[in-house]
């Protein structure tokens, strides 16, 4: 049975949305990396760490792991993929919740 929409907290939430939702977050925290990648080569102004790290948190962690590893982009620092491992996790648990509980 597929659910078209969950009724939590009065709130509506509704599939598709939320797969629009991860797909635009996470193909944007990608182009970021890619964009900053190149900025990296040219020496000029830089995407700010904490933007890339914002948009991992907000749900675009699979495009930024995928960025880094295509890109291969802030692989130094480690923290990245700390960040973007742990919000995978949150993110992956909060929907088990909002879904099953």
């Amino acid at each position: 049975m597929v659910l078209n929409t969950l009724l939590k907290a009065g709130v509506v939430i509704k599939i598709p949305e939320l797969v629009i939702y991860y797909t635009i977050v996470n193909i944007a925290l990608f182009l970021l990396m890619m964009i900053d990648k190149i900025k990296a080569k040219k020496k000029s102004r830089r995407v700010p760490e904490k933007t890339l790290l914002l948009w991992g948190i907000i749900g675009g962690a699979v495009g930024g792991l995928l960025g880094s590893k295509i890109f291969h982009h802030k692989t130094q620092k480690k923290y990245f993929a700390c960040v973007y491992t742990i919000s995978v996790i949150a993110h992956i648990i909060l929907l088990i919740y909002l879904f099953y509980f």
